[in-house]
């Protein structure tokens, strides 16, 4: 049986997920992709259960990085690819406090830079691993910004040196030196997490593969909190320069209506931010689609719904109740807040500013609101 802090820990799940603004390279039914080596492939879908792909010859990093290297991607500021190669060549040159100072000075000025702040901060992670390959070292000099996106990037860097064949032996040792880990820190909970990231970065984006990966791991916790980090790169993975096979537009609670029983849960306390794509941000329609998830599992949907209301509004107070009042009853707007609850604490590592939140809420809602802001802070 999992002990009560287990429990209370399972809940950092809801909250790592912001909606992202999603900018992949799509031409009709053609993806632009590139694999772990660097290799660009194209990527189409013949139909909804038929995928094509052709290789073709990668650029350099030297070419990427010079694009405009010196001009820090301001000429190409829409460039995924080119703010790749940026941090990591600032991580490499200058190190990461320079990265970080530039990342966060960017997120001010730069529309672009906020919707994919995640990744970047994922692609600032695996930099920072190759400097400091033991997770308890790379973790030293890391910061929570953007949803902890550095932390699950050094774990995708870990574990793509490990590599497929001796992961499934190492999985319990990988996070043993974290502090904290007696305690489900949060700093133990983003490593194991991450492994769920990294492990869809080592199976290409394999799902199911990548769940069966994370029962290698000895405690329910660590493996529900792995399954969130497969569940939630499955979503992210739809950016610039990946392709996933288990989402799909006409069946939008797919992988989550799929999979088993034990993984339903954490996968639909992350599918909504992909509900929304496909409804064109349709708020009111995915609390309709909530409504027909698995039995059990809807009060994990409006959750979730609940994270994506706060992150679509960088934690603002007034757009996130608009959203989250949507729901019908208190059933679904309870959970709705929740969820937003928990996404504005892991925004702003704070629970000040969800008092805002608390103060503006329907009377009725309010005990639920202050008492998830109080534990939830606790729990960090």
């Amino acid at each position: 049986m999992e002990t009560k802090e287990k429990i209370i820990k399972y809940s950092l799940l809801v909250s790592v997920l912001a909606v992202l603004v999603l900018g992949g390279s799509l031409i009709k039914n053609t993806w632009f992709v590139k694999d772990l080596s660097g290799t660009i492939k194209i990527v189409e879908s013949l139909d909804e259960n038929t995928i094509a792909t052709t290789t073709i010859e990668a650029k350099t990093e030297q070419a990427k990085v010079s694009q405009d290297k010196s001009a820090g991607c301001e000429n190409s500021s829409y460039d995924f690819d080119c703010y790749y190669y940026f941090y990591n060549d600032l991580v490499k040159k200058k190190g990461l406090a320079a990265a970080f100072t530039d990342i966060k000075n960017r997120y001010e000025k730069n529309s672009y830079v906020r919707s994919q702040c995640h990744p970047l901060t994922h692609v600032i992670g695996r930099a920072t691993a190759k400097l400091y390959p033991k997770v308890s070292d790379a973790y030293k000099y890391g910061d929570p910004l953007c949803w902890s996106g550095f932390y699950h990037g050094v774990m995708e860097e870990i574990v793509g040196e490990i590599g497929i064949d001796k992961i499934k032996n190492d999985m319990d040792g990988i996070c043993d030196g974290i502090p904290g880990k007696e305690r489900y820190s949060f700093d133990y909970y983003n490593c194991v997490h991450g492994l769920g990231h990294g492990l869809m970065a080592i199976t290409e984006n394999e799902l199911f593969e990548s769940l069966n990966y994370c029962d290698y791991l000895t405690g329910g916790w660590e493996k529900t909190s792995c399954y969130g980090g497969v569940f939630m790169e499955n979503v992210i993975v739809d950016n610039k320069n990946h392709f996933t096979k288990y989402l799909k537009p006409k069946e939008p609670l797919y992988p989550c209506s799929a999979v088993g029983q034990n993984y339903k849960n954490v996968c639909y306390l992350m599918q909504t931010s992909y509900m929304l794509k496909v409804t064109n941000n349709d708020f009111k329609k995915v609390f309709d689609l909530c409504r027909t998830a698995d039995a059990g599992h809807e009060l994990a949907c409006f959750q979730s719904l609940g994270r994506d209301a706060s992150g679509q509004s960088l934690s603002n107070a007034d757009a996130t109740w608009a959203k989250c009042s949507l729901g019908e009853g208190y059933e679904e707007q309870s959970n709705c807040i929740v969820g937003a609850v928990k996404d504005f604490i892991s925004f702003y590592h704070s629970d000040r500013e969800v008092n805002v939140l608390c103060a503006i809420v329907s009377s009725d809602l309010q005990k639920i609101c202050l008492e998830t802001a109080s534990s939830y802070y606790k729990s960090l």
